[in-house]
């Protein structure tokens, strides 16, 4: 039996991974602060210690820390401490055992020209935290000789990001999202699992990973919406204005340490600009990406 350790197994990722490589017969180490869903937990703390890995065939690297500070503020060294320094401290432990390390799209330069984004898209400009600390985190994954999983907007049962800042930001029955309809790719929490499961054996580098077909975005928060009983009308904020609500906020988020702003350049060039990732690479390993958001919705919907 392949015993898998899956560090961060009791957060939204690595819960389904986790569930999921129990599922399919395989012995689980949960290595993180919190015990998992499913096998023995391994206490670690990503931002101080080497982990526990003994026993481990195959590593699934999901431990991160997340949100949305902006670059150069104090919440950087914290998530720097976890993504990049315990992603050194994993990679030492691993000790030559396969790694599949899950990164992020965020990693990929902003801006337009992502109708097809491909792994040989440049890896700079990062404009928030999260994405600086992401990108070197598998620079270091990459240079050890790991698969490195970039998954874009990742939804589904749990999920303690995307769906309740969407919520959140709905008023009196409106929601404003910045510029006009774009396409995206997003990825169900269920695709990201099995691709982190399959992975292993991959030639090491890194793969996209993301449902098989991009949305519109404005369709995709109105079926998020209406599967949570939310009726809301989308509204279209010019993108000037958009742009600079998120400097202003960001502005004030400098001057209260810790605090992370309502509204990121970041969180706008997200949503503004079409962004499609080429899932080809992944595609010719023999992965399939079988879940979309009209499962995730419907699923919701009879609950």
């Amino acid at each position: 039996m392949t015993t898998i350790a899956v560090t961060g197994a009791s957060g939204f990722c690595g819960s389904h991974i986790a569930a999921l490589a129990a599922a399919r017969g395989a012995n689980v180490l949960c290595v993180g602060r919190r015990p998992g869903p499913v096998g023995r937990h391994i206490p670690w703390d990503a931002a101080a210690d080497p982990p526990d890995l003994a026993g481990a065939d195959v590593v699934v690297h999901c431990a991160a820390s997340v949100g949305d500070p902006v670059p150069g503020s104090p919440a950087e060294a914290a998530m720097r401490a976890v993504n990049v320094d315990g992603t050194a401290r994993l990679l030492e432990a691993a000790a030559g055992r396969p790694v599949v390390w899950v990164s992020s799209a965020s990693v990929y330069a902003p801006g337009p020209g992502r109708e097809r984004v491909t792994e040989s898209h440049p890896v700079h400009g990062q404009l928030n935290a999260y994405g600086r600390t992401k990108a070197a985190g598998e620079a270091l994954a990459l240079a050890a000789g790991a698969v490195v999983l970039r998954p874009r907007a990742v939804y589904g049962d749990g999920d303690p990001h995307l769906t309740p800042r969407l919520l959140a930001r709905v008023r009196a029955g409106l929601l404003l999202l910045p510029g006009p309809d774009v396409r995206l790719s997003l990825t169900a929490v269920e695709n990201l699992a099995d691709a982190c499961l399959t992975a292993a054996g991959w030639p090491p580098g890194a793969y996209n990973i993301a449902d098989s077909a991009p949305y519109s975005r404005d369709d995709a928060v109105r079926a998020v919406l209406r599967a949570h009983g939310v009726r809301a009308r989308i509204g279209h904020l010019p993108l000037p204005l958009a742009h600079g609500a998120a400097a202003a906020a960001e502005t004030l988020s400098r001057l209260r340490q810790n605090a992370e702003p309502p509204l990121t350049r970041y969180a706008v060039d997200q949503l503004a600009h079409t962004v499609v990732l080429d899932t080809a690479k992944a595609e010719h390993q023999g992965w399939r990406a079988r879940r979309n958001l009209d499962d995730f919705a419907s699923t919701l919907t009879r609950c």
